[in-house]
């Protein structure tokens, strides 16, 4: 692979005259040579977080995401609690839960995998081809910054190593969440999420005596969890699954159609 960086510098300007002007003229941006220094601009290259990637193996790991995401959404469907709660409640949490649920899965079947960098289209193609963007192209790719948060997230829970009743109560203050907009019931999803929590520090008090901050640890950690994005997960997983499909329909339509 070559390491070169990749980002815009101003022999960039001279070694693609062409797409530069083009998008200059395109954007009515383009520098005046007299009073504009490129390189007087602070720059730092990003050029690796920025990278879009996919998976190395993906008919194994896609089978596996896919396994991981039916458990998540059968331990969903076999809480009574939830179960309880209004129709518009269940899926306003589904729709906030599934991404972080499905990575603490990811993190409990210690589902490892690599990812490669996708070939891409030339920008200076598609404009003088002026070929429209079909909704796939659209879509968030996945970038290695992406990847690398989500992975560095894996490698915390891991060493945590935590049981399966942690894991469990864990899930559970995940997925009652009350800070999720215009819940019906959000007291009642308050009262569970510290029930959950309660419960998982008892479990934790009793596996790991001696190891007070453990407890702090691990909500410290499933903090990181909201800032995954679930389209990051969903083209990284599933895309090669499912194509144009709406992923959050086909998870609505396998929790609640009984």
């Amino acid at each position: 692979m070559d390491s070169a960086c990749r980002c815009s510098t101003s022999s960039d300007r001279t070694s693609n005259p062409i797409l530069y002007n083009i998008l200059s003229q395109m954007d009515g941006s383009r520098p005046s040579q007299g009073n504009f220094s490129y390189n007087s601009v602070p720059h730092r290259c990003k050029c690796e977080a920025r990278r879009t990637v996919c998976l190395k193996r993906p008919s194994e790991i896609c089978k596996e995401a896919s396994a991981v995401l039916v458990k998540t959404l059968n331990f969903m469907k076999n809480l009574p609690a939830f179960n309880q709660l209004p129709p518009n409640d269940q899926f306003a949490l589904l729709k906030s839960c599934w991404a972080p649920l499905f990575i603490l899965g990811l993190a409990q079947e210690r589902v490892d995998f690599e990812v490669t960098d996708i070939p891409t289209d030339s920008m200076l193609k598609k404009i003088l081809l002026n070929r429209p963007e079909s909704p796939e192209v659209e879509r968030e790719q996945p970038t290695m910054a992406g990847v690398s948060k989500l992975v560095s997230c894996l490698k915390k829970f891991w060493s945590l190593d935590l049981s399966p009743k942690e894991y469990a109560y864990l899930k559970g203050t995940t997925i009652f969440n009350p800070d999720v907009p215009d819940l019906k019931a959000a007291l009642f999803v308050e009262g569970l999420q510290q029930e959950a929590q309660q419960a998982l520090s008892k479990v934790v008090q009793l596996l790991h005596p001696g190891d007070g901050d453990r407890f702090a640890r691990i909500l410290l950690t499933a903090s990181v969890l909201q800032s995954i994005t679930p389209s990051l997960i969903t083209e990284l997983f599933f895309r090669p699954v499912i194509g144009q499909a709406n992923l959050l329909e086909l998870l609505v339509d396998m929790l609640f159609c009984r």
